[in-house]
């Protein structure tokens, strides 16, 4: 196949946020598919069958072993601290349980939180040009393709993720760097911060597969307050979460207070 047939291939879009990675094709409406951005290893080979030495889960089995799984994330704060891991996880991207397709046939346009560091750039093209071989690849700022999606080329961007909350200005399609707002506090801080709660209280989650239990917890039973002064006026809202071992933890959510019983 020449080299320009190549390029003007349907180019392969990967969304690597820090907790999730989205994957698809340019033009589509949706991603093709979604899945939690991190690897999980056996905590007790012996009790998986099938599971030898140095197997790795991602992607849906990943989630549906997590309780016999160690997990481990990648990307903390939207960089890339485990190499190999992510570039396991690129490898599931391609393989035949989801885009089922060569990376050598298609360009690729992969995202990056504001304010990276540019070696996390570089290294990322290595990995795809020298391991995946791709015939092109373009790296774009994620508030900017948010921003596009709206049809719009100007405006300011507030995107909270996993790992980063971030304000960026926009003008013509171009981000302003020097007024880009970025703190690297988001979705998995306020998990942690779920789970000191969850301690107090007696209920302690400990291991890397708990985790995603608290931030499921937090997904179904927590909310922001828009007007916590109009909140407080309000009966407690009470959430029952059932969790994997049979046992019920009641969460009774208040303006500016979160306070967990557990049963």
């Amino acid at each position: 196949m020449e080299s320009y047939d190549v390029i003007a291939n349907q180019p392969v879009v990967i969304d690597n946020g820090s907790g999730m990675i989205k994957a698809g094709f340019a033009g589509d409406q949706i991603p093709k598919y979604c899945f939690p951005n991190y690897v999980g290893r056996p905590k007790h080979v012996r009790v998986m069958a099938g599971a030898l030495e140095g197997d790795i889960f991602i992607g849906p089995k990943a989630e549906e072993h997590r309780g016999l799984l160690s997990i481990r994330y990648p990307m903390e704060h939207g960089i890339v601290k485990d190499w190999n891991d992510m570039e396991r996880i690129w490898q599931y991207v391609y393989s035949k349980d989801q885009l089922q397709t060569f990376s050598e046939e298609h360009p690729v346009l992969l995202t990056e939180a504001p304010l990276n560091p540019r070696k996390n750039r570089e290294r990322a093209a290595e990995v795809f040009f020298e391991t995946f071989n791709v015939p092109a690849l373009f790296i774009s700022m994620q508030a900017v393709l948010s921003l596009y999606a709206t049809g719009r080329t100007t405006g300011v961007v507030l995107d909270s993720g996993d790992g980063v909350t971030h304000a960026v200005p926009i003008y013509e399609g171009f981000a302003m760097p020097h007024s880009i707002m970025r703190i690297d506090i988001a979705g998995r801080d306020v998990s942690r911060f779920l789970r000191l709660y969850l301690r107090k209280e007696g209920y302690d989650f400990h291991t890397s597969s708990e985790f995603e239990i608290v931030k499921t917890i937090k997904e179904r039973a927590c909310y922001l307050s828009i007007n916590p002064q109009k909140d407080e006026t309000l009966e407690t809202e009470k959430a029952q979460y059932y969790l994997p071992d049979g046992s019920t933890i009641e969460v009774c959510v208040e303006a500016a207070l979160l306070e967990v019983r557990c049963c």
